[in-house]
């Protein structure tokens, strides 16, 4: 029984007098309002002009670039349109990908299965997806291989047809990777190419291959390029202002 285990019945109506008032003190909507909406698929909105048009492109294209600061929602739109489309049956499948890059660091050995070992890599493509389905339906998904989120490497010698694909941080690949990803495109699926070409974790004198890709294939009909800016920030207010003082004083070193 509970209370044999320690928990008094004053502790379990204290712990719901404040599981009721953290509810009635949540601010904008109940906590049982937010459990009832977490399946937002098909009901995200865009909040600018700029995502607009982005949402656009990628429902009209086959292949799109953004490229946009963080923050503007290029990643979360462009996850939120593959679950619609998969929804939609537009497509069989969703695969995300990303380039196992560290971010100025070196993390060095990390333990466990392979999953486990790229989890860091692919886990703002998890957030992502979290915050539209539940857990069950992402677990169903995943056991399902309906949704498939793996590193850039692991694409090699691949071709997906009906699939909708996503590749995120893409300012961290190679021109040789971004070929190779890119011609893993089959039959009726979409590509989705999202970056920030201002951040760079790639070695010095390595080409980006998201600009590389940009510059060759943005005349091609049925591929589309879509530039977002600070104008399209939607996290913290803050983060517009931070990512507006480093890009001035980029600027300002740039022609120093």
């Amino acid at each position: 029984t509970l209370a044999g285990e320690g928990v008094g019945v004053d502790t379990m109506i204290h712990g719901e007098t404040q599981a009721a008032t953290a509810e009635a003190q949540w601010p904008g909507r109940h906590l049982a309002e937010l459990r009832a909406s977490k399946d937002r698929v098909g009901q995200i909105r865009p909040k600018t002009d700029g995502q607009k048009v982005y949402m656009e492109a990628v429902r009209k294209n086959e292949l799109v670039f953004c490229d946009g600061p963080a923050g503007s929602g290029k990643t979360y739109l462009a996850v939120a349109m593959a679950l619609e489309a998969l929804r939609l049956e537009n497509v069989r499948k969703i695969v995300l990908v990303r380039p196992a890059v560290e971010a100025g660091e070196k993390l060095g050995f990390l333990p466990g299965d392979m999953f486990a070992k790229v989890n860091p890599f692919i886990r703002p493509l998890l957030d992502a997806i979290h915050d539209m389905l539940d857990f069950d339906q992402v677990r169903r998904y995943m056991s399902n291989d309906v949704i498939e989120i793996l590193p850039l490497a692991f694409m090699r010698g691949r071709t997906l047809n009906d699939t909708f694909m996503i590749l995120d941080e893409a300012q961290n690949t190679t021109v040789t990777q971004m070929k190779m990803f890119l011609t893993r495109m089959g039959l009726n699926s979409r590509i989705v190419v999202t970056g920030d070409a201002t951040q760079n974790d790639l070695e010095k004198g390595v080409a980006s291959g998201f600009r590389d890709a940009i510059r060759r294939l943005s005349a091609i009909p049925g591929v589309a390029t879509i530039k977002l800016t600070g104008q399209d920030i939607v996290r913290h207010r803050l983060v517009r202002e931070i990512v507006s003082a480093y890009e001035t004083e980029g600027q300002g070193q740039e022609r120093s």
